[in-house]
């Protein structure tokens, strides 16, 4: 059994990010779009080899969900966080662990023998980012990887649950043992729905892990994407949609769900619902002037890396959020998904 006491658990799809910028006519030989994120066919396979010989590759440790860990490990106190996820036995998984080593980000890897370590093109074209990702490793995580008793015994330690929202392409069934720990225990289970492809040809495996999720993070796109795939009418008003989500069937009735979405610069919105009436917050985005962008690629990763980590630290929902855009601000003004050292502090305003 395990000692560790870790507060964060995460689960997710590991991968190594390739990044590299490109131009306009890269994108529409591949039919990419900006951003965007859509998991690897056949056709796209040649731009991992492509960007191998472009003598500005970046290489960055990524993945959604280990991106949100390694933020969240950033902010909190040494041995908060631990993540959860499948690599290859190669120099792949090695770079992996020495980034989220710089971190202090503890990874406990299911490690596979039988496929490589999954990567992450980010193609980087005037602000903005297309993500094709090769899951490979990371598409054969297991639920019985968590249960094994030195494992599960962290599970039960810890007392905020993170779940990137690629890994329901993955493993739904890990993410359903997650949440019934949470709801029986009364701790917070948070989905972040990661990608507008999820909610279009995932529907199902969202639909089976929702009645355990009590905080839903998105962004407009991933939103409006939900809203489509369910059908629903005004299909562009984030509040609606919201409201439509905080209403469906929950496991855990302690708590009610809370919906985050995010907006770009526009303003972040909250809803909730209390005694029969929808709450809903706006909480506007301080902006940064484009010469301090650096690299929008990971932004949203970082928000709820703010976010979580204030979850963790028992912070008021809006404290959390205004966490969670000082994070992104952080990170766009990186290069890719990371933050500056030495290490930044929080300040309220």
């Amino acid at each position: 059994m395990s000692e560790e006491n870790f507060k964060l658990v995460c689960l997710g799809n590991p991968l190594l990010d390739l990044q590299a910028n490109v131009d306009k006519s890269y994108l529409e030989k591949y039919n990419l779009k900006d951003n965007d994120a859509i998991l690897a066919e056949p056709e796209h396979l040649p731009i991992y080899e492509e960007l191998l010989k472009n003598k500005d590759l970046i290489l960055v440790a990524g993945g959604a969900a280990q991106n949100t860990a390694r933020g969240a490990q950033y902010i909190l106190p040494p041995k908060s966080v631990v993540y959860f996820g499948s690599v290859g036995n190669d120099v792949y998984a090695e770079r992996l662990n020495e980034a989220n080593s710089n971190y202090g980000l503890t990874t406990k890897y299911q490690i596979q023998n039988d496929y490589q370590t999954g990567k992450c093109a980010a193609l980087i074209y005037d602000h903005h980012r297309s993500l094709v990702t090769d899951l490979a490793a990371a598409n054969h995580f297991k639920p019985e990887h968590l249960k094994k008793p030195e494992n599960w015994s962290i599970v039960e330690n810890a007392e905020v649950y993170y779940i990137g929202g690629f890994h329901l392409t993955v493993s739904p069934e890990a993410i359903i043992l997650l949440g019934k720990e949470a709801s029986k225990n009364n701790k917070p289970l948070i989905l972040n729905f990661s990608a507008p492809f999820i909610a279009q040809f995932f529907k199902d495996q969202l639909d089976s892990v929702l009645p355990y999720v009590d905080y839903v993070i998105a962004n407009e796109s991933e939103a409006e994407a939900y809203a489509e795939s369910h059908g629903l009418k005004n299909t562009k008003d984030l509040k609606e949609i919201a409201k439509y989500i905080v209403d469906l069937p929950k496991e855990n009735s302690k708590r009610s769900r809370i919906v985050i979405f995010t907006h770009g610069t526009e303003p972040t919105i909250s809803v909730t619902k209390n005694n029969g009436e929808f709450e809903i917050e706006e909480y506007p985005v301080k902006p940064l002037s484009n010469s301090q962008i650096v690299d929008t690629n990971g932004a949203g990763d970082a928000f709820a890396a703010g976010f979580v980590a204030s979850l963790v630290e028992n912070k008021s929902l809006k404290d959390s959020i205004d966490v969670g855009q000082w994070a992104a601000s952080l990170s766009i003004q990186q290069v890719g998904p990371s933050f500056p050292f030495p290490k930044q502090t929080y300040k309220k305003d």
